[in-house]
């Protein structure tokens, strides 16, 4: 075992992984996450928590990860490399660590211009692939970039995340295997509709061997309404939703189409479940965390199992 987190023995196990996330709030309050995670309790193995989302000024994801954690849920930092140099990050991973966090996903992060303070200046000193190399060094050599020693390695299950949609499509599976090849232990896939390019995607996956070297992580997300569907294939970058999947759910009244997207979203899982490769989902509810159990539950996929520490070896 790499972490002794909760996620990491599911997976190891063998059963099928759900995570979920909370988005942090734009302040101080705590009863914000503290309510979204009593919506994901029970539901998930871990819950991520975003790091400033689209560049939009947010409670940190590490305070964010410990009013999760107090909650009963373990957390999943999201630690993009935009804000942060190597110091920086070197220095939160050991703080994240220390208070028990066991589970990371490394990130790029959106790019400034795209949030609320357009004008601040962005760091990349290092991209999401170094930052994987990284923690990798410091967890598994005991030993800082530099060579320095640790006192006390920080513990994590590494993951990273993938856009099997982005353009180009050849530079995919490629730019994976590189995640993979830096010591990304697990993946969280961007949110899936397009099932016959992700199918594709997947064989040249397993062509190269990667779903044996790292726990791929579905990416789902509900669809509220045809029109919510329509916006994200305009807005989002990166998002391929085909038009048939828009049509099911634009031929339902408006007043169906909320939950069409659900019995959707669910079908997808049951798909997912049967995909050679597969470790499990990645259930991104935006701002809909109360419909987690009604997805989850409804995919077969509750109550979550429990495994001891003992039990994986």
């Amino acid at each position: 075992m790499k972490s002794g987190s909760n996620l990491e023995r599911v997976m190891a196990a063998g059963h099928f992984a759900v995570t979920a996330e909370c988005g942090p709030p734009r302040g101080a309050d705590p009863d914000h996450v503290i309510k979204k995670a009593e919506l994901v309790k029970g539901n998930v193995d871990a819950c991520n928590v975003t790091d400033n989302q689209t560049s939009v000024v947010r409670m940190s994801s590490i305070a964010g990860c410990m009013l999760v954690k107090q909650s009963g849920i373990e957390p999943l930092l999201q630690m993009v490399v935009r804000d942060r140099n190597r110091i920086a990050l070197q220095s939160d991973l050991l703080g994240a660590s220390a208070l028990g966090v066991r589970n990371l996903l490394c990130l790029s992060g959106d790019h400034q211009k795209f949030g609320d303070d357009p004008q601040a200046k962005n760091v990349f000193d290092i991209d999401s692939i170094q930052l994987i190399h990284l923690v990798k060094t410091m967890r598994d050599e005991g030993v800082f970039p530099s060579g320095d020693k640790l006192d006390g390695a920080p513990k994590f299950l590494i993951g990273c995340a993938v856009n099997p949609f982005a353009d180009p499509y050849e530079i995919r599976v490629p730019r994976f295997k590189l995640k993979v090849d830096a010591g990304a232990d697990f993946v969280q896939t961007q949110c899936i509709y397009n099932m016959d390019v992700f199918k594709k995607y997947m064989e040249d996956v397993k062509r190269q061997g990667l779903h044996e070297r790292c726990k791929i992580l579905a990416g789902v997300t509900p669809l509220k309404s045809a029109g919510m569907g329509k916006f994200m294939n305009r807005m989002v970058a990166g998002i391929d939703i085909p038009d048939s999947f828009i049509k099911r759910i634009a031929d339902e009244p408006k007043e169906k189409q909320a939950a069409k997207g659900i019995e959707m979203c669910i079908e997808q899982i049951h798909e997912l479940k049967e995909m050679e490769g597969i470790a499990g989902v990645h259930v991104m509810a935006i701002e809909w965390e109360e419909k987690l159990n009604e997805i989850i539950g409804g995919a077969g996929l509750l109550p979550r199992p429990v495994v001891e520490h003992e039990t994986v070896h």
